[in-house]
């Protein structure tokens, strides 16, 4: 298939010339667009990322410790930095939205441009293996410093969570979209957090499943936080 001129343009940017040029074209198409989405070029693409950046922060910050690495990869991933790096990328102009989606200012919208980055080196993963998949990581992050500073900043919900939970020798907490509300174009997610030793469930509501479990996991530090559970729980 031909691609676009935009996609064209993409394509050089990111230094990969796809193989399938199907799977850039679906990596840039939202829900609302078609039933042939993003989501789990998404799905795999998270996945790819977070195992690039170990990769590298274990490179370039070898003196620092395992919870200090957690942190740091944790910002470098989050929803903000992903949202920076695409448009540092052009990925808004190259988006696949639904009318409405596009009313609505899906282009601009956070949410929206993070998950399509993931699912960008998700698609390139699946074109070329992982070695260029991590290539491309390696050039989105080169313009940011990376410095054991970055662990002091705040930490996430679920990263919180999940060392309250270890430092007490718990399992991780297991979390599942319960509903999906309104429409494609403007979806929030309704997603609960159990912590299955206490049998303790949270809710919480984002415009992402990654906002819904990070609410989620809000609400469970806050319970556990203010009601801890007995050694028995």
């Amino acid at each position: 298939m031909a691609l676009s001129p935009e996609l064209q343009a993409l394509q050089k940017r990111l230094g990969h010339p796809f193989s399938n040029p199907r799977l850039l074209e679906r990596a840039l198409t939202h829900r609302s667009f078609t039933a042939d989405h993003n989501e789990r070029l998404e799905f795999l693409g998270d996945s790819v990322l977070n195992l690039a950046v170990s990769g590298l922060l274990f490179e370039k910050l070898d003196r620092l410790p395992e919870g200090d690495l957690s942190r740091v990869r944790a910002n470098l991933v989050k929803q903000d930095t992903l949202f920076e790096l695409a448009n540092t990328l052009g990925v808004s102009q190259c988006l696949r939205l639904g009318d409405g989606e596009k009313r609505s200012g899906g282009q601009k919208r956070p949410s929206i441009l993070a998950d399509a980055l993931e699912a960008i080196i998700g698609a390139v993963y699946l074109d070329a293996g992982f070695e260029v998949a991590a290539a491309l990581v390696r050039q989105l992050y080169s313009g940011v410093e990376l410095s054991a500073q970055m662990s002091a900043m705040g930490k996430d919900p679920k990263t919180e969570l999940q060392e309250w939970l270890q430092a007490r020798k718990m399992k991780l907490p297991v979390y599942r979209v319960v509903a999906t509300l309104g429409e494609a174009h403007k979806q929030t997610f309704d997603v609960e957090c159990t912590i299955t030793e206490t049998g303790r469930s949270e809710r919480g509501i984002g415009a992402s499943r990654r906002a819904g479990e990070q609410a989620a996991a809000a609400a469970m530090l806050q319970q556990l936080l203010s009601s801890p559970p007995s050694r028995r729980s």
